[in-house]
């Protein structure tokens, strides 16, 4: 398994640069597969927005911009340190009906312009959390800090959140697109969390060599009080 991940990260890395800076048409032409794309239409019918859900699984880029070909799709994004790599980052990602804004208040408030005009607002939901931007929830049994994003933004447009993947087909034959609905979230949230993490969870199964295992999601930060019932130490 450690062996089969890290060839799958050595693919995406690799794969960033054509899929970045070939023309358009071509690179959704590697879609050779879309499974479920009914409940994006589904979601779009109800006038609520798309919550599309996107976790390091897969190659997340291809699939944001397969989703972009059809239908409007705001995302935040990190501007890197390097200027010649946010320059072509910006030049890959912004094709379509993509829009990509800061992860600011401001970009917030883009994602909820877009679901209230029955657009797709992209969010990454496993992520490390900034402090007050997250609370501690368990993936695969163990304890991360993750973001709320989510679910504020769900809460204040009622959008439907799907769950999407572009599992990276052997022997460069291209992709597999997999969008999931989620069951029904509970009021209370840590059960809401607890559904849908078992979600993403289930979806990274699927292909788990694709995860990227090697992001550091389960570190406990200085600033961020220790999950409940672990002791006060932190590891960085």
């Amino acid at each position: 398994m450690v062996l089969a991940a890290s060839i799958e990260f050595g693919k995406g890395v690799v794969e960033l640069f054509p899929v970045w800076l070939r023309p358009y048409d071509q690179i959704l032409r590697w879609v050779r597969e879309v499974h479920g794309w009914e409940h994006v239409e589904a979601a779009l019918a109800r006038g609520k927005g798309v919550i599309v859900l996107g976790p390091h699984l897969g190659c997340l880029e291809l699939a944001g911009l397969y989703i972009a070909s059809r239908l409007p799709i705001t995302a935040l994004y990190s501007q890197p340190r390097q200027d010649w790599v946010h320059a072509m980052m910006q030049a890959g990602r912004n094709r379509g009906k993509a829009q990509m804004v800061e992860p600011s208040l401001k970009g917030v408030r883009a994602l909820l312009t877009a679901l209230r005009r029955n657009e797709a607002a992209w969010v990454l939901p496993d992520q490390t959390a900034n402090r007050g931007d997250g609370q501690w929830m368990r993936l695969f049994g163990r304890w991360a800090y993750m973001p709320t994003l989510f679910y504020r933004l769900q809460s204040a447009t009622s959008a439907a959140p799907l769950i999407f993947a572009g599992e990276r087909l052997p022997f460069g034959r291209g992709y597999r697109l997999w969008i999931e609905p989620l069951p029904e979230l509970p009021a209370e949230a840590g059960r809401a969390a607890e559904v849908v993490n078992g979600s993403i969870e289930a979806m990274i199964r699927r292909f788990p060599a694709q995860y990227l295992w090697s992001y550091r999601l389960y570190r406990f930060q200085a600033d961020v009080p220790p999950p409940p019932g672990e002791a006060s130490g932190v590891t960085s």
